[in-house]
């Protein structure tokens, strides 16, 4: 994007908590005007910001919010979940949900919000994926899968909206400091702040993808590996 940061409307997607909210706050610090999407507005708590109804797998919901965001220029999604279900051994109302938030939540989102954009003269989107959108342990089967989904999600769209002057960015990220992990170890994970910091780079910046640790970098490389 090659705009002043004052210029810059953004919808951030599940900004209550998490490495949502940080990135809500650095857009805020950095001067842009934000929304800040969850299912329950009453839990957002992030000076600066506007709170808006939003839960990505409800389509009237989605709709809504693009009503109320209609001045947005960069759409951020983030919100996600993770069940940790196996797809062998898991629910699966719970893979379901995976998937239906991942890639078919993201894509309602983006299939809404990107005539907002256009009409706007372009923008951005950021995608917040995984190193698991690469590496697909039997543990987190489900997430995984989504994950994947919503990579390949990612690239076909940036495809299409390229000549509709918006920019697509994937943002590739490990373990992070969040409650979605709270069972790693705090040494294997990354400040969400620092994350946040990388990810506003990047959008602003126009890439095409952000790895904003040491494990994105790692698993990016593997991937030419022949196994």
């Amino acid at each position: 994007m090659n705009e002043n940061i004052v210029n810059i409307t953004v919808l951030v997607t599940g900004a209550n908590r998490g490495l949502g909210r940080k990135i809500a706050e650095e857009f805020v610090a950095r001067g842009a005007k934000v929304y800040a999407g969850a299912r329950r507005p009453e839990s957002v708590d992030v000076e600066g910001v506007i709170p808006v109804q939003l839960d990505i797998t409800d389509p009237d919901s989605v709709r809504r919010a693009a009503e109320v965001a209609a001045d947005a220029t960069v759409l951020v999604n983030n919100a996600g979940i993770s069940t940790r279900a196996g797809l062998l051994t898991g629910s699966i109302a719970d893979i379901r949900a995976e998937m239906d938030t991942h890639y078919f939540g993201t894509l309602n989102v983006i299939r809404e919000f990107a005539p907002v954009l256009e009409r706007n003269g372009g923008g951005a989107i950021l995608n917040v994926l995984s190193v698991l959108s690469w590496m697909h342990p039997a543990t987190s089967g489900a997430y995984a899968a989504a994950k994947a989904a919503a990579w390949a999600l990612t690239d076909a769209v940036r495809d299409e909206l390229g000549p509709r002057g918006i920019d697509v960015t994937a943002l590739h990220v490990g373990y992070m400091d969040t409650d979605m992990v709270s069972y790693i170890p705090a040494e294997q994970k990354t400040d969400p702040e620092l994350v946040a910091r990388r990810a506003v780079d990047g959008v602003l910046s126009g890439a095409v993808e952000v790895l904003a640790d040491d494990l994105a970098q790692h698993a990016k490389a593997a991937l030419s590996q022949v196994r």
